[in-house]
């Protein structure tokens, strides 16, 4: 690593601080209004689009000729000087054209897009600069596409091996726990696991009147995951269903307000549709109701087959009480007929232990400690390439390459076990912590799931943009600047994703500590807009979330295979099976850059070094 001055590393390191607070960013989800702006960068790092700006406000009659002259000469330099190679010069040049835009331009709203576009222009010419202080652009060179691909084949085979699955408590999450532990131990980690208990739901879901029919567990229906438990007989009673769906995902709000349950009879089974809300929005509503148990039922859409097909719900997130089971549309549309359609919905706790693996640089500051973490279980359904094998493929690749490099900061890597099954893992390890050792993490940053087949590029939303009600530790908005600057850098669009607690950071942020990370996609709907920027197609950002298509051979493995078909098409040689090689490749060098730039100092984060 190269060295420089406190007082250059400081400049530094605010201006990529401050790059965000110029850059939009936006929501994910079917409940935008609109298409959100994403920031990306033209060529130039942004001083063509500088440029632009000028002429624009000059055309408008916002800015005068003299300003205009004066600015356009600083901005055309800069321009030239960065296009010739230069680093520092192009900076001072930016710096006059801020100087000359505050004190020349009288109109205020003229004034501030000049200064923010040219602060932004500097921050990312900044960071190409911080990349070579802090060793990021070293790490993001070492971290290979070849060495992600390497442990998702390892996971597959893993999973192929052992019942095609990789869950928490079963043999292929314990090989796989063996996997990393290993890997990380040759490489000179100090490497341990943390054993827990846990449970999960053995479940019946069978028609009692008028007809008996004992359904199948995977082909018919599927427990929740973080489901209730108990065992229910009663009457299914539809709330506010769509029987006749369009070719429109989310075009039903089926349980999403308590006053769709406005004469729902206490003790009975609701039955719920796909569309708008989360799942667990729909149980606990249904939960507050006085429903006994929950179906929730696929959405119908007209050719979709992933909104036709048995449902495999999550309910993490809120404490649900009763028995929730995910079926098709189908078989949704048949127990709603007769109105006196009887079943039996069972969820029983069954025992199982299992383990994290964590693992941390010998060296570093001990009472400043960077963490980075992913889930390494799959669900019952599948091997699970994408969900989380992205993640923590990035997170062990980048551990491999980053080991045996100086590091100011202790780096912490945990591959949590059981996240499929409500986050048990990450809060069993927060929650087992002294205060004090929770004290010393200095950030935790999480991914799960980055390089989904038909991805978007999300980002974290630690600045509280979106809104929501998770809380956001401070640290966390300027965490969020940190990757929405690389991205910028790279001319990458990216855009906000929820910060909602629904992955292993929930945990974190509830003890206070400053959190972000990347998510590409699951269940949501990439929409018109998001194929524009990032291309693919209009549907799932993953199509076999949560199924045992989320494999390297998807097709052969029960997806669908007009639409993969459509996304190979769309991808090219990017998409390898389940994979969208891109988006694995572009969200692994920005965790690169991400474990670099703390491991070296998080003085942004929490003043610290």
């Amino acid at each position: 690593m190269r060295r420089r001055s406190d007082r250059m590393r400081n400049a530094v390191l605010a201006a990529a601080t401050a790059v965000a607070a110029c850059v939009a960013a936006v929501p994910l989800g079917a409940s935008a209004q609109a298409a959100p702006p994403v920031a990306q960068v033209p060529a130039g790092h942004g001083i063509a689009d500088l440029i632009v700006l000028v002429n624009q406000l000059r055309a408008e009659g916002r800015i005068g000729v003299n300003a205009t002259t004066s600015l356009l000469d600083r901005a055309q330099r800069a321009l030239r000087e960065e296009q010739g190679g230069s680093e520092a010069r192009p900076i001072a040049l930016l710096r006059h054209f801020l100087a000359r835009a505050e004190n020349q331009v009288r109109d205020l709203g003229a004034r501030a897009e000049l200064v923010a576009a040219a602060q932004r222009s500097i921050a990312w010419l900044e960071e190409d600069d911080y990349a070579e202080l802090t060793g990021s652009a070293q790490l993001q060179q070492d971290v290979t596409l070849a060495g992600l691909l390497r442990h998702l084949q390892a996971f597959q085979e893993i999973a192929d091996a052992n019942g095609g699955n990789r869950f928490a408590g079963y043999p292929g999450h314990e090989d796989s726990a063996e996997y990393v532990y290993n890997l990380l131990d040759a490489a000179g980690y100090d490497v341990s696991y943390q054993h827990f208990p846990y449970s999960i739901a053995d479940s019946t879901f069978q028609q009692v009147a008028p007809d008996p029919v004992a359904y199948t567990p995977v082909a018919q229906y599927n427990p929740a995951t973080n489901t209730g438990y108990g065992d229910v007989t009663g009457r299914v009673v539809p709330v506010d269903v769509n029987n006749n769906p369009g070719p429109i995902p989310s075009s039903n709000t089926s349980g999403c307000e308590e006053s769709d349950f406005a004469a729902f009879p206490a003790g009975a089974v609701a039955l719920l549709q796909r569309g708008t809300c989360d799942f667990v929005v729909k149980a606990a509503n249904a939960q507050a109701a006085g429903a006994a148990a929950a179906i929730i039922y696929n959405e119908g859409t007209t050719g979709v087959a992933d909104r036709n097909n048995t449902l495999n719900p999550t309910v993490a997130g809120r404490e649900i009480r009763i028995p929730v089971v995910g079926v098709s549309y189908l078989l949704g549309r048949d127990l709603m007929e007769p109105a006196t359609t009887t079943v039996r919905v069972r969820t029983e706790v069954v025992g199982l232990t299992t383990r994290n693996v964590i693992a941390e640089t010998p060296g570093g500051d001990a009472d400043n400690v960077v963490m980075l973490g992913g889930h390494l279980d799959s669900v019952d359904e599948g091997p699970g390439v994408n969900d989380n094998g992205t993640g923590t493929a990035a997170l062990l690749e980048t551990a491999l390459q980053l080991a045996g490099d100086p590091v100011n900061n202790k780096v912490r890597f945990a591959f949590w076990s059981a996240e499929e099954s409500g986050l048990l893992g990450s809060n069993y390890y927060v929650n087992s912590l002294p205060v004090a050792d929770r004290q010393r993490i200095a950030l935790y940053l999480n991914f799960d799931m980055v390089g989904s087949p038909n991805y978007y590029r999300g980002v974290y939303d630690g600045s509280g943009s979106l809104g929501g009600t998770a809380p956001r530790p401070p640290g966390s908005a300027q965490i969020e600047q940190l990757f929405n600057t690389h991205f910028g850098f790279r001319g990458l669009p990216y855009e906000d994703t929820e910060f909602n607690g629904r992955s292993d950071y929930q945990a974190f942020i509830n003890n206070g500590i400053p959190s972000g990370g990347l998510f590409t996609g699951a269940e949501g709907d990439k929409s018109a807009a998001q194929v524009e920027r990032y291309g693919g197609v209009v549907a799932d950002y993953d199509p076999c979330y949560h199924q045992a298509c989320d494999s390297l051979t998807p097709t052969a493995d029960g997806a669908d295979a007009a639409l993969y078909a459509q996304l190979a098409a769309a991808y090219g040689s990017q998409l390898v099976g389940n994979v969208n090689t891109y988006a694995l490749d572009t969200s692994a060098d920005a965790i690169a850059h991400a474990a670099a730039t703390y491991a070296y100092s998080t003085e942004t984060v929490n003043g610290g070094e």
